[in-house]
Order: C-alpha cells, then structure tokens, then sequence
C-alpha cells in the first residue's frame, strides 16, 4: 500500500511537492542466496497481474519504492524487504550497485539502489510471502526471463559474491548454526563452482578465527566430525590469498 501510495504521489509527471523538476522512481532490490539440495539459489517473486503493473506475471527479484515514512536510508529499506518476503533477518547484507534509466520501467524514469543478501538453508524456508519462491542459478542466470533489468542485476550479484568468496569467508554465512569442516568447504565449492585442496582449506579456516569448534560430533558411515560455528558478531574474514585451483 505504501509503495503504490509513493508511486501515486509522483504521479505520471514525477514532481514532487515544493520542487520544480521531476523526480525518478526510487526503488531498492535485493539478491538473496542460499544453498539448497547441493546448489546456490536466489530468492525471486512473481509479480502481480493487475492491469497497471508492469511486466505482470513475470519473476522478479524482491523489492519495492522506498517508504520515506518508515526507510531512514537505503540499507533500512532493503532490511525491510528482505524481512517482508522471508520473515528473517539476513546474518551477512552489502550493497550492490546502482542502477537507472528511462527505459528500466515503463512507467516513469527510474533508478533501483541494489544489494545482495546471505542466507543459511536452515532458515531460508521459515516464512517465504506467498509470492516468493528458490530458483537454483545455471551461472549467473536462472530460467525464467526476469523483469526490469533484474536478469543484469542478478548477474552483478553472482560475479560479486564469487570474486568475494575468492579472499572472504563469506560462505560462513550460508551454514546454519553448526557444521563440519567439509560442509563449510563445500559451500566454498558450490559458490565458486570448482573444488578446493583439502588440507588447505582447513590450515586456512582453523587459523582465520572465523569459527569455533563446540563439544558436538557429527555421526555418520565414517568417524564421528567435529562440528563448528560461526564466531559471534564477526565480520567477514579477509584472506591474504585467493583459493587456487587444486593442481
């Protein structure tokens, strides 16, 4: 209601009350990933097929026009979008890019301040909104053609997360609350598509005081593993080197 009542208040000249030049839409986007059934997925919504709604029907990613009410600044407003279609808070939020034109919506010149969200699988499925729904990621795309420019945005996204998750530890973010050693490698290895030294890989997590191990062991065919977690309120870790790929 409150981005349709925005949406309506710049009406079809964009002006906006006290300015004598028109004002673009404003909207922010958000990325959401996890990981489920051993692949990266996005979060994405079908729009509604009203008779003023632009591309109606189509998938999109989540977002809407900023509520100048209720959105102290551009990061509150994706927090709450964020929050509107998956009934959570997501442990790891960074902004994207900007992106604008005349040609991005058809109802008016329009710009979309864009963002990228983590989810652990553990918590992804808790409350979706009705509309929303996991689409699994062939490269930077999904199957369904996207609204907008969102098929851009997404692509922006996959290519950040994956340049990152190069010298980060951003797939800690994607595990749930406790894990193994190689379910944490193997996030890394669906992310960046390619699998990753062993022994290297666990020299480089134990030493980044990024995790912590707890008194569980997973059970399983082989010897019980030790299960870890991710070190309260920590930022991302920055890795001196990238991850080479295994000779």
């Amino acid at each position: 209601m409150a981005e349709r009542a925005g949406q309506k208040a710049q009406g079809s000249g964009g002006r906006t009350a006290g300015l004598d030049f028109p004002r673009p839409l404003t909207t922010v986007d958000v990325v959401i990933f996890t990981i489920r059934n051993d692949a990266l997925h996005v979060l994405l919504v079908q729009r509604g097929a009203g008779e003023n709604e632009p591309f109606p029907g189509a998938f999109a990613l989540p977002g809407g026009f900023v509520d100048i009410a209720r959105d102290r600044d551009l990061e509150a407003c994706a927090l709450r979008k964020l929050k509107e279609k998956t009934g959570v808070v997501s442990p790891y939020l960074e902004q994207l890019g900007s992106w604008g034109s005349a040609a991005r919506d058809p109802r008016f010149w329009s710009a979309t301040h864009a963002y990228f969200a983590l989810l652990p699988a553990s918590i992804a499925d808790r409350a979706l909104a009705a509309d929303a729904q996991w689409f699994p990621l062939a490269g930077e795309r999904v199957k369904p053609k996207l609204a907008f420019d969102h098929d851009e945005i997404l692509a922006a996204a996959v290519q950040r997360l994956r340049n990152k998750v190069e010298y980060t530890s951003l797939p800690a973010y994607l595990m749930p609350e406790e894990f193994t050693l190689p379910e944490l490698q193997r996030s890394y290895e669906i992310v960046l598509g390619r699998p990753l030294e062993k022994s290297a890989f666990r020299t480089r997590m134990l030493s980044a005081d990024l995790i912590e191990p707890i008194a569980k062991m997973r059970k399983g065919p082989n010897r019980p593993a030790q299960l870890y977690r991710l070190k309260a309120a920590k930022e991302p870790v920055y890795f001196a080197r990238t991850f080479n790929p295994p000779e």
